[in-house]
């Protein structure tokens, strides 16, 4: 059982987001088996996910508590554990960190996005919110696209203050939502909001990648931005019901597409409005084992 430092250290950007392009597929294709993650209620609008993904090479078995208001407790939002399963003898191989796998395999899921629905390097991003989702994020763009500016907006000017003084070596700047930067190119909001945050009309030029809720009676992204969009979504499945950006805008499910359909293809954030909406789904985090077990066989940790 590996602690959150570890299981962060297993996950290299760059072979994560590699690793999510091909689940992204294989989950299209069938070739990786993903059913609906059970739900149950905790109090103060927590939830107990377990989550199953089961692929010829390995199986995944994540459960993690999400409590909204657990930061106020100073304890994280997530806590859990992902199994990681041998795809032919059921044997546990490794078990890591839940709160990590998902933030990490989050955020390159979103940079997956960038590089499919944007198809270059951004040069202006503002992130929404200042939670630990927000700081993957962070840390994932310093990484893979370090010469883009990087703005913060936050619930209120010192929070996003605070969260950009934390970023150590990353160059972060305070920046407000609700009015955006002309020449900001990606958006991306991570707050656990109820109600839309960004409002801002939808433009071409500009993606707008919305991860930070997943109940349908929640959206981060004013209902105009979103119809007037290209949608696609990371686990159809799953957006069906658990989008509320979408649910709430009333949208057509026919004009919603899989970012599957948009891999292999031209880029369209630069010809019109984007909007990608991730709900995250088990598949994501079966990739992230994947990623995790070939470091650990390289740096020769099943050795140790």
């Amino acid at each position: 059982m590996l602690d959150q430092d570890i299981t962060a250290r297993l996950l290299p950007w760059s072979d994560l987001v590699a690793a999510l392009g091909t689940a992204v597929m294989e989950l299209a294709a069938g070739h990786i088996h993903c059913p609906p993650r059970q739900v149950g209620v905790l109090q103060r609008e927590g939830v107990l996910l377990s989550m199953l993904a089961t692929a010829p090479d390995l199986a995944i078995h994540k459960l993690i508590a999400v409590v909204p208001d657990n930061p106020a407790r100073g304890l994280p939002t997530i806590a859990g554990q992902v199994s990681v399963i041998d795809g032919g003898t059921g044997a546990v191989r490794v078990v890591l960190d839940g709160a990590t796998v998902t933030a990490r395999r989050t955020a390159a899921l979103s940079m997956l996005g960038i590089a499919t629905l944007l198809g270059r390097a951004p040069r202006h991003v503002l992130l929404a919110g200042t939670g630990t989702q927000a700081r993957h994020h962070a840390l994932a763009l310093a990484e893979l696209y370090p010469q883009a500016l990087l703005g913060v907006a936050g619930r209120s000017a010192e929070a996003a203050v605070r969260f950009c003084a934390d970023l150590d070596g990353i160059d972060a700047r305070p920046a407000l939502l609700a009015k955006p930067e002309p020449d900001v190119d990606v958006v991306i909001t991570c707050t656990t909001s109820r109600e839309p945050v960004y409002l801002d009309a939808a433009r071409a030029g500009r993606l707008v990648i919305a991860v930070g809720v997943f109940k349908p009676d929640q959206a981060e992204i004013g209902p105009d931005t979103v119809r007037a969009s290209r949608i696609y979504v990371d686990d159809a499945a799953g957006a069906s019901h658990e989008a509320g950006d979408l649910i709430r805008a009333g949208v057509d499910p026919a004009k919603v597409h899989a970012l599957a359909a948009a891999i292999g293809r031209l880029p369209q954030a630069d010809r019109e409005a984007v909007l990608f909406k991730t709900v995250g789904c088990a598949a994501w985090d079966l990739a992230a084992a994947r990623v995790a077990l070939a470091t650990m066989a390289a740096e020769g940790f099943m050795d140790a």
